[in-house]
C-alpha cells in the first residue's frame, strides 16, 4: 500500500484529544486490512506504542454452525452472514468506554471463523482503524456503523487487482480452481456490487 493512501486518511483525522475511530470500507480483495495495517502501524510510529489498534469486522463473522443451521454458508461473507449489532455494539463502547480494556474479536483464516477475546483496546489506545464491507451500507442495522466513524474512507481497485487475490484466498482454503472461482464470481462478487453503492457515503475516496 503506498504511502499516499496512509498520508491521506492520517491528514483526514480530526483535530481531537479523544478516541477516534477510523473506518475502511471496499469491496472483497481490495486491500481494506493491509492499509488498515499499515495506518495502525503508521499511527503507532508517530504516537508511540499502543497508540492504535486494528479492529477488523470480520471478527463478527457468524459461526460457521450457526450459518449452516440458517442456510447461509454457501454465501458466507454477505451482509446478514455477520453479527452487525455485535459489531455497532463495540464502536459504540469504544467510544463510550475509554477507561477499561475492551476486548474485540479477530477472524482466524485457519480456522474460518472469529474468534472472541483476540484484540485488547486498552484506555491509553487514542486510534480505533477498523476495516470491512459493510460499515457504509445505508440499511439496518449497518446504517448505524457510519456515525461511529469519525474517518470514513472508502478503498477502490480494479477487478484486475482484485479477483487474483480473491482467488488465491480459496484456493488456501482447499477449493479447486473451479470451486474458487464459482465462490468468487457468485458470491463474492455479489457483495462487491452492493458495496460499490456504498462509495458515495465516505469522507474520503481511495484507490490503489
Amino acid at each position: 500500500m503506498t504511502a499516499d493512501l496512509i498520508g491521506a486518511v492520517i491528514g483526514a483525522l480530526p483535530e481531537s484529544e479523544g478516541r477516534v475511530v477510523i473506518g475502511i470500507a471496499g469491496a472483497p480483495g481490495a486491500g481494506k486490512t493491509t492499509l488498515a495495517d499499515e495506518v495502525t502501524e503508521e499511527l503507532i510510529r508517530r504516537y508511540g506504542e499502543g497508540a492504535a489498534v486494528s479492529v477488523p469486522m470480520d471478527g463478527f463473522h457468524l459461526a460457521n454452525v450457526e450459518l449452516r443451521r440458517l442456510g447461509r454458508a454457501d454465501r458466507k461473507g454477505a451482509p446478514d452472514t455477520f453479527d452487525a449489532l455485535g459489531y455497532v455494539a463495540l464502536l459504540e463502547r469504544l467510544r463510550r468506554d475509554v477507561d477499561d480494556t475492551v476486548y474485540a474479536p479477530a477472524f482466524d483464516h485457519v480456522l474460518n471463523e472469529g474468534v472472541a477475546g483476540s484484540i485488547p483496546i486498552h484506555p491509553g489506545t487514542r486510534f480505533i482503524v477498523t476495516e470491512g464491507n459493510y460499515l457504509l451500507v445505508p440499511t439496518a442495522p449497518w446504517d448505524r456503523v457510519r456515525s461511529l466513524l469519525d474517518v470514513a474512507a472508502f478503498l477502490e481497485a480494479d477487478d484486475a487487482q482484485r479477483l487474483p487475490g480473491l482467488l488465491a484466498r480459496q484456493r488456501s482454503k482447499g477449493l479447486s480452481e473451479e470451486a474458487a472461482r464459482e465462490w468468487v464470481f457468485r458470491s463474492d462478487e455479489a457483495n462487491a456490487r452492493l458495496i460499490a453503492t456504498t462509495r458515495d457515503r465516505a469522507g474520503l475516496i481511495l484507490r490503489r
